[in-house]
């Protein structure tokens, strides 16, 4: 099995010149003298260390393609012909009464200040990478009318050119993160809620104070790591001045614009941009529940924690610390993720992949139930994008895994809505959008529901928002669906049960019924008679 392909990518904009590679290096079978390019070894012997990371900045997002040997394509849904759970309250089961379009998608998480959600579903940390600012106005208020929840990740505050602090480096004022609050608390009905997520340099700038006490946010995030890399938060920036502003507010910037070597390379053009890069975070469990505690104390409703695709001890550590602490939710993020900034490499050959992550996470779970510990509502994060994968994360980890945290396919939605709304005013449809229609009216097949429901107010709502409506009705229209057909009437009747193991190897890693054994006894009963 290849499993991946080191060298060349499109994500590093880089590709192999001969069709034979070296399955190992990357490299060509034959690498000639004069070659013109462009692998990933010929690109960075003159640009270096730009070609670690995906591009352009700004304007992707990334997902490692490495080839797991087991991932959710090894598991099937059971479907049945008899049996109907979850039924609502004086429903009947019958064709006539128990339909598709009845079954409930919905979901909530936490300790004891629930948040219910339409689906189970939730963003991944949208934090200062530009391509989650330049968008967040469609990924906001498309969640909120969906009725699900929105992570507003990392160092958005620290990287923002308006920051005001006091004399103590606190943070007093922060208008992208207001305008990001307000955006989707604007919008918010009784569904969802907006997690402001907290690293090294959002704890030392009192970030938290600043979100709860002045913006009213409930729900604070900390965080350990993420699936797409083992290191902190990163983004580019292009001017000297700002390297230089960022650096003198605490972050890593990389290479150093302080050095006079480099602001001459930069002025001659060869250094095109910087890193801003976010400190390493180091785990103690006294101060893991020492900053809950001073979260709530805050006056925080919830508190959650992300963490990454790292090995079962780290993975341990975090559900007992999380079980110890009532932590209100706890999303495991697993490789390889998803990135707008993240190094290419890294991510695709760092950290525990989802499949066996999940299987990990079920297995300490049961544990700590058996001993009669609280259980944190738990998600799972790591390349899901369709309702059939939603479906099995959330049956592998019944009755644990309340949502399937969605990264890249949450913002492609917004990304498409918004340049349909710049086609359409510029009279320049591509043909894939135009075969529908060349009004909003017609593309959009949500648009009429939305507009019934907001009225007038429909005209403040872009279209990359109406966009990630129409994904997430989608995926809620074939969940239901996959959940009738598995004869699950709600999210809470879905059991492990509802799935088969395809490999034995799969079997062996998650603990699901292999194909050929699943139902077995009862189906040799039946021929017994």
């Amino acid at each position: 099995m290849n499993l991946q392909r080191p060298n060349a990518n499109d994500a590093t904009q880089t590709t192999n010149r001969s069709r034979s590679v070296v399955p190992v290096s990357g490299l060509c079978t034959r690498c000639v003298d004069n070659c013109k390019g462009n692998c990933e070894v010929f690109k960075s012997s003159f640009r270096g260390r730009e070609v670690i990371y995906p591009g352009p900045f700004g304007h992707v997002t990334a997902g490692a393609d490495k080839d797991y040997p087991i991932d959710y394509s090894h598991l099937n849904i059971n479907g049945y012909a008899l049996g109907l759970d979850g039924l609502p309250k004086g429903m009947e089961a019958g064709p006539d009464t128990a339909t598709f379009p009845t079954v409930d998608t919905s979901t909530e998480f936490g300790w004891q200040n629930k948040v219910s959600m339409k689906m189970p579903i939730f963003t991944g940390a949208l934090g200062s990478t530009e391509v989650a600012r330049a968008n967040w106005e469609q990924f906001a208020i498309g969640t909120a009318i969906a009725g699900i929840s929105l992570v507003c990740g990392e160092n958005v505050c620290g990287i923002d050119p308006a920051l005001e602090r006091d004399a103590q480096g606190k943070v007093t004022k922060a208008p992208d993160m207001e305008r990001r609050v307000r955006l989707y608390k604007e919008f918010q009905e009784d569904d969802g809620d907006i997690l402001v997520q907290l690293n090294v340099e959002d704890t030392r700038l009192g970030v938290a104070r600043y979100v709860v006490e002045e913006l009213g946010v409930e729900t604070v995030e900390l965080k350990w790591g993420q699936g797409a890399k083992c290191i902190g938060g990163e983004i580019k920036v292009d001017s000297l001045e700002r390297a230089l502003e960022l650096q003198s507010r605490g972050y890593i910037v990389t290479p150093d614009p302080s050095n006079p070597a480099i602001q001459e390379a930069f002025k001659a053009g060869s250094i095109k941009q910087f890193e801003r890069h976010s400190r390493l975070g180091f785990i103690d469990e006294e101060d893991f529940y020492r900053s809950v505690e001073e979260l709530r104390a805050l006056g925080a409703k919830r508190v959650t924690l992300k963490t990454g695709a790292y090995p079962m001890r780290e993975l341990a550590m975090a559900l007992k610390w999380s079980s110890n602490a009532h932590i209100d939710l706890l999303t495991i993020d697993g490789a390889p993720g998803g990135t707008g900034m993240s190094p290419w490499r890294m991510m695709e050959e760092w950290g525990i992949p989802t499949f066996y992550l999940q299987s990990m996470a079920y297995e300490l779970a049961t544990l700590l139930d058996e001993q009669g510990a609280y259980v944190p509502d738990l998600a799972i994060a790591g390349s899901f994008s369709e309702e059939a994968g939603i479906y099995k994360a959330l049956a592998m980890g019944a009755p644990y895994f309340k949502a399937v945290c969605m990264g890249r396919a949450l913002m492609i939605p917004g990304f498409v809505g918004k340049n349909i709304e710049k086609w359409l005013k510029e009279g320049d449809l591509p043909k894939t959008i135009s075969e529908f229609g060349s009004s909003k009216e017609e593309i959009f097949v949500n648009y009429e529901t939305l507009k019934d429901r907001y009225g007038k107010d429909i005209d403040r709502i872009p279209l990359g928002a109406v966009g990630v409506y129409t994904y997430a009705d989608r995926l809620k229209v074939g969940l239901q669906q996959i959940m009738a057909g598995s004869r699950c009437m709600n999210l809470a009747s879905i059991t492990r049960d509802n799935l088969v193991a395809l490999t034995p190897e799969a079997a062996e890693v998650s603990g699901i019924s292999y194909v050929m054994d699943a139902y077995r006894d009862e189906a040799l009963e039946i021929i017994k008679g």
